[in-house]
């Protein structure tokens, strides 16, 4: 798992990934901090690029996404893209280890 921080970072692996995660991560909420341990868990069971940002750092790039592909912000969120566009989101709760495996098994 590896932090951006930059739409310019972003760019560049939406060119160059086909697939992979990224999860907008707050690091003051509680709920964020128990989504970020599912997906610190499920980055080691996986082969697929997994990325993150700290919205707090990196507060340009949360928006860019969230205004590019026309997705809501929310923190915590998971995006699965795939040919650089997202294919599956989840927010909150909703990120678990289980929920991110079955996001990637239905987009392969």
């Amino acid at each position: 798992m590896r932090k951006i921080d930059s739409i310019e970072e972003f760019n560049q692996l939406a060119a160059s990934d086909n697939l992979f995660f990224l999860v907008k991560h707050s690091l003051t909420c509680p709920i964020s901090h128990a989504a970020f341990e599912e997906y610190n868990k499920f980055t080691d069971s996986t082969d697929v690029p997994c990325y993150y940002l700290a919205v707090q750092d990196s507060r340009p790039l949360s928006n860019h996404i969230a205004e590019k592909f026309m997705i809501r912000h929310e923190s915590p969120q998971a995006i699965l893209f795939s040919s650089s566009s997202p294919v599956w989101h989840a927010s909150h709760w909703k990120i678990t280890h289980q929920s991110l495996e079955e996001a990637l098994t239905q987009n392969r």
